[in-house]
């Protein structure tokens, strides 16, 4: 049995796994991210652990490479423009600087969105389609494309950068790109807090989320319960939603969407607000894709680095 390293860089950790050729996570482990001195010290503590678990496990000659995955955009290349999460700010080839601390090591990099992306056609919610947009619900919206079972990653590492397609020019707040009126800033858990909030101020209506912290998990727990300000605040949310999903259908045309992130852990409540509206405004032709909800959690960055090797 063959076995790759799956890496997947986040800005307080990093997660690594022995994955072998079949998608099964044999060894799951942590290392913190230390970003400070400009993060020097992120990709030598990435190789020692490597270098580390491949011997105590003694499978160096069952080894086929290592994929990692990072925030921030990675071009076909390897070649990283910036990761302000990991206090990067430099452009360099993380393949060959890592490999080079690998002893040679094959690597291959890309976006960490894009990553478990292909994490889920692999071995998630994706994996009995075709083409597949991912697209992460969190504090912003991140995606990531699957074009014929391979990462879409465009020009120079942006593609799938969904969360900043502009949904409203006449947004008068900065989203945290700079620019005004994007779809994470309606869309994402920030969004629905935005959303609730602006639905509180207007109205006097009782309703449960005016006792409790707003935060998407209490805003999809009112919903269940049947508050009615909380129901005018999903269908914004929906619109929202599936109006973005229709345009990003209409230049895709996938078979399915498959929704992570932290709103998509309310589940199943969340899908017939999407898709009602996304029927309302897509294209008859590409009216067709599922929505679904992810499967693989945490999981689906490492699964995706380690495919990327494989492959």
């Amino acid at each position: 049995m063959k076995y790759a390293v799956g890496i997947d860089v986040g800005g307080t950790s990093v997660k690594l796994g022995l994955v072998n050729t079949g998608g099964q996570i044999m060894e799951a482990w942590e290392i913190p991210t230390r970003t400070e001195d400009g993060g020097k010290n992120i990709l030598p503590d990435i190789a020692d652990s490597v270098r580390n678990k491949i011997e105590e496990t003694n499978l160096a000659d069952d080894i086929v490479g290592a994929g990692i995955g990072l925030p921030g955009p990675v071009d076909d290349e390897g070649v990283i423009r910036k990761a302000v999460n990991l206090h990067w700010e430099r452009t360099f080839n993380v393949e060959e600087e890592l490999s080079g601390l690998l002893g040679g090591m094959r690597v291959k990099a890309g976006n960490d969105a894009n990553v478990a992306a292909l994490g889920e056609y692999w071995q998630g919610a994706g994996k009995d389609y075709g083409d597949m947009v991912m697209v992460t619900l969190g504090t912003g919206i991140g995606g990531g494309i699957i074009h014929h079972g391979r990462i879409y990653a465009g020009t120079t590492g942006a593609g799938g950068e969904i969360g900043h397609i502009c949904l409203n020019p006449d947004e008068k707040i900065r989203c945290n790109c700079g620019n005004a009126g994007c779809f994470e800033q309606y869309a994402s858990a920030t969004g629905i807090v935005r959303l609730t909030r602006e639905e509180l101020e207007a109205s006097s209506e009782g309703s449960e989320l005016r006792n409790t912290e707003v935060t998407a998990k209490a805003l999809w727990d009112a919903v269940r319960n049947g508050d009615k300000l909380a129901i005018r605040v999903a269908e914004r949310f929906g619109y929202y939603l599936g109006w973005g999903l229709s345009i990003i259908a209409g230049v895709v045309n996938p078979e399915v969407f498959v929704l992570g992130g932290g709103v998509s852990k309310a589940g199943g409540i969340i899908l017939p607000y999407i898709r009602k509206n996304f029927d309302a405004h897509t294209f008859h032709a590409c009216r067709d894709a599922q929505i679904v909800i992810a499967t693989l959690g945490n999981s689906a960055g490492t699964l995706g680095a380690a495919k990327m090797v494989i492959d």
